[in-house]
């Protein structure tokens, strides 16, 4: 589809990361909004001119340099990336992306990631190796806990799986949701947590960053799951207070830990988490977003906000998405 963003004349869009190159979304815009002015890296030109910034990871300051920013576009579901920055322009609507076409991929690695530990499928891969028919202990997937922490889209979406797939599948939410599918036990709130993480063999976070959830996984936490748990992170690298993982590792609370998301990525080289060999470290890559439905929500934003409307997915900062 081709449209543009405002009725008078292309935008002009600014490209902004230090963590990831953005050309990858150059003809994608270019092919749904001809003529468009679209500005990245060192390159911005004047920076009067630029009416949106789409962004992952931007500079520090600069989003506040932009004198006619009328969008700041997160270039996913997550928004801390763009609020660590303490002279982000609060005034400036800030929107997320919704992909549903990411619940696939999100479902795929969660029940990958499951099962893979779950079933011992590296031992698997090392007996073969090795050319050696060894078998594991066999659990059936009835009797093996996971816990879903999180019940947006995604979060519902992995629940259901793998209740499908026969695992005993719990949730849990902030509030309460309306729907969950047969076979999946709700808990909501505070003072369900430690019920719910009491039941979570498998803990799945898939949960927002909010100041609520900074550091949510941590030492706490992990002494109320079973012992042996295994921890699957598909959330954000900030959920994860990373020194209480290591020990809860070395002291046998945890098993094992599967991880996509950290607090500052690439992953360094030195970084323990790839040395250890009770954590799989997988580079952010659980789900994408297209870019095709990156690129038409943030024009929809736009036009929205220069027709004096609130953009359906504009984030309340306030909730922190």
């Amino acid at each position: 589809m081709t449209f543009t963003a405002a009725a008078t004349k292309p935008p002009c869009i600014a490209l902004l990361s230090e963590a990831i190159d953005m050309n990858y979304l150059v003809d994608t815009f270019r092919q749904s909004c001809p003529g468009i002015d679209l500005r990245l890296g060192n390159d911005l030109g004047p920076l009067e001119d630029i009416e949106a910034a789409v962004c992952w990871f931007p500079p520090h300051g600069l989003l506040a340099q932009l004198p006619r920013l009328e969008l700041v576009q997160s270039l996913a579901a997550g928004i801390d990336h763009l609020v660590d920055d303490a002279a982000l322009p609060r005034e400036v609507p800030l929107c997320r992306v919704v992909d549903t076409t990411m619940t696939a991929g999100m479902n795929a690695y969660v029940c990958w990631a499951v099962v893979q530990q779950q079933r011992h499928m590296s031992a698997y891969v090392k007996s073969a190796a090795a050319a050696q028919w060894q078998e594991q202990p066999f659990v059936t997937p009835r009797r093996h806990r996971v816990g879903i922490a999180g019940l947006g889209n995604l979060g519902l979406a992995c629940a259901n799986s793998l209740a499908t797939i026969g695992y005993d599948v719990r949730g849990w939410s902030r509030s309460a949701k309306a729907y969950l599918a047969e076979g999946v036990t709700a808990f909501h709130g505070d003072d369900q947590l430690d019920a719910f993480l009491s039941g979570c063999d498998t803990l799945v976070c898939l949960l927002p960053l909010t100041p609520q959830t900074h550091g949510f996984l941590n030492a706490e936490l992990f002494s109320k799951l079973p012992r042996g748990a295994h921890l699957i992170n598909v959330g954000r690298g900030d959920h994860l207070v990373e020194a209480d993982l290591i020990a809860a590792l070395a002291s046998g609370q945890l098993r094992a830990a599967t991880l996509d998301a950290f607090s500052v990525e690439p992953l360094p080289a030195e970084h323990p988490f790839w040395h250890d060999p009770r954590i799989l470290v997988t580079p952010h890559i659980a789900t994408r977003t297209d870019g095709l439905v990156i690129v038409q929500q943030t024009l929809d934003n736009l036009a929205a906000l220069q027709r004096g409307e609130r953009p359906r997915l504009q984030v309340d900062l306030a909730r922190g998405y």
